[in-house]
């Protein structure tokens, strides 16, 4: 189980039965307002309320890696386009909507829907 505090903390609960195991795995000192699993559970995408995005692989037990940064806009939300987790697209408040290489946070397109975007 995988949560995040208030802080920017991303914490993970080892559950067995009765007994439990918790873990700090990256502090990002922003709070951390979504956190979204790739397809094949590889990669966590963290959304923070300042509109970063971090990536984090559960299985390197590594930091969390930012990934993408605020511009003109805060981003709003993020997710991974399927199939693979090669990509993720993007949403901001002004509504533009962008498509991103995870591996080095390459912009690959954008789309600006000309209208404000809430959730």
């Amino acid at each position: 189980l995988y949560f995040s505090a208030q802080e920017g903390i991303l914490f993970f609960y080892h559950i067995k039965g009765l007994q439990y195991e918790m873990k700090t795995c990256a502090d990002i000192l922003q709070p951390i307002t979504s956190l979204i699993f790739s397809p094949d559970y590889t990669v966590l995408l963290l959304i923070t309320d300042q509109g970063t995005v971090y990536t984090y692989k559960p299985a390197h037990s590594g930091e969390a890696v930012k990934l993408l940064d605020t511009c003109s806009s805060c981003f709003l939300a993020a997710d991974f386009l399927t199939p693979g987790n090669k990509y993720c697209v993007s949403v901001t408040i002004s509504g533009e909507v962008q498509v991103w290489f995870l591996e080095d946070g390459t912009c690959l397109s954008k789309l600006n829907l000309d209208i404000e975007v809430h959730i």
